[in-house]
């Protein structure tokens, strides 16, 4: 678990407490200054997440049972996601990824389905903010989703919020999508891990991060994923590639083509004029020479 809890805890209860609250507020039906209720408001919330914290670092219990213990802890509405956001920030803290984080996720988004839908905008904030990660850090959260993904817990289509090419990806996010495919195809396998891919229900979800929309971006895609030992699940990308290919070269000779005919009849046609308007001066040449012999005779 957590090295050094103590500045750990402190670190992950840090947090912001909205200010714009009631003036008035009810603790068992006694009045609250106005002045005291935002201090009111964060010890509640910074006691919620000791709670948490303590509940998720139990050494001495399983992930089944911290999840069992979690859903004990009482949570007002909207409150669910400090329980997913807690989880995240412990597994990212650790030194290297534990399977627990991933198991104890797992349960969670199993029994309820807010879990699952905060996780899922837990997995979106997290990757357009990737870049503020350690590395230490981004590779525990890449594992952590790519657990989630490999069982199901988190739906396939989150992963369309991953744009693969040059210009939409940084260095952070690219060894982040490097180690939730890693991770993915060790689960599932390459073979189970393309049929997921491939398969026609969900392709959708899938086109931006196999995209298709540019030869570039397609060919950047196909070298990603061969760089990183996943050729494997570019299959498809490069037999479109290489269709796309085709078209582009058979319209490139269609074109080359029509502009040779078209230059073939300009020449014919600025060449003609001048063979008749030869054949006519001839002709009329001709006809005074026949004109000069009569006058001499």
């Amino acid at each position: 678990m957590l090295q050094n809890e103590p500045q750990a805890l402190s670190t992950l209860l840090e947090g912001n407490v909205d200010t714009n609250l009631s003036n008035l507020g009810q603790n068992g039906g006694v009045y609250i200054p106005p002045n005291e209720i935002p201090l009111q408001e964060e010890t509640n919330l910074v006691n919620l997440r000791r709670t948490i914290y303590l509940t998720i670092m139990s050494a001495s219990v399983d992930y089944k049972e911290a999840g069992d213990k979690l859903l004990q802890i009482m949570l007002e509405p909207g409150q669910e996601m400090e329980l997913c956001v807690m989880l995240l920030k412990c597994c990212s803290q650790e030194r290297s990824y534990l399977r627990y984080y991933g198991l104890l996720g797992q349960r969670l988004c199993m029994i309820n389905r807010i879990h699952q839908e905060n996780f899922e905008k837990c997995f979106v904030e997290q990757y357009s903010m990737i870049h503020q990660l350690e590395t230490n850090e981004l590779h525990n959260v890449a594992k952590f989703f790519a657990h989630l993904l490999g069982t199901d817990a988190l739906p396939w289509h989150c992963l369309a919020n991953i744009r693969l090419t040059e210009e939409d990806t940084t260095a952070s996010s690219r060894i982040f999508i490097k180690i939730l495919f890693q991770e993915l195809a060790e689960h599932l396998g390459i073979r189970l891990l393309n049929e997921r891919l491939e398969d026609p229900a969900t392709q959708d979800f899938y086109d931006s991060i196999l995209p298709r929309d540019t030869p570039m971006n397609t060919r950047f895609a196909i070298n990603f994923f061969t760089s990183i030992g996943l050729g494997g699940i570019t299959g498809n990308l490069r037999e479109y590639l290489k269709h796309i290919s085709r078209i582009i070269m058979q319209q490139k000779a269609a074109s080359g083509s029509s502009g040779s005919d078209s230059e073939s009849e300009l020449d014919s046609s600025e060449t003609e004029p001048v063979s008749e308007s030869s054949s006519s001066e001839s002709e009329s040449d001709h006809g005074e020479r026949r004109k000069k012999k009569r006058r001499r005779n």
